[in-house]
């Protein structure tokens, strides 16, 4: 359920402080765990560490994540691929088609 007009956006006021006291050009990386709260407009061109539960992935705020959440772009779930013998078996010749490839390249 999204949150009500009447309270508006919800940004954590730490991330704001913390903003306030950087420019956008410093490099620093600013750690939250705070993977509830939106990107607003202020955020644009500073890196986030967004904690996912075990580290911390840096994301760079760009004019098209405002109204988003940070959390949204760090994913707590670690992706393994689909698929099982027949998968390998295609990803094995691909593998050898490539190393085909590359062993032609350094013949020429």
């Amino acid at each position: 359920m999204t949150r009500s007009l009447k309270k508006g956006p919800y940004v954590d006021p730490k991330l704001i402080k913390k903003i306030s006291r950087l420019s956008p050009e410093n490099r620093m990386i600013i750690k939250t765990w705070s993977r509830g709260s939106q990107i607003s407009p202020e955020m644009i061109g500073y890196t986030f560490g967004v904690h996912n539960g075990k580290d911390f992935v840096e994301v760079r705020v760009v004019e098209d994540m405002v109204g988003h959440r940070l959390g949204e772009f760090s994913p707590t779930r670690k992706f393994t691929k689909h698929g099982g013998k027949i998968q390998r078996e295609l990803e094995q010749k691909a593998a050898a088609t490539q190393t085909q490839a590359q062993s032609e390249q350094k013949k020429a």
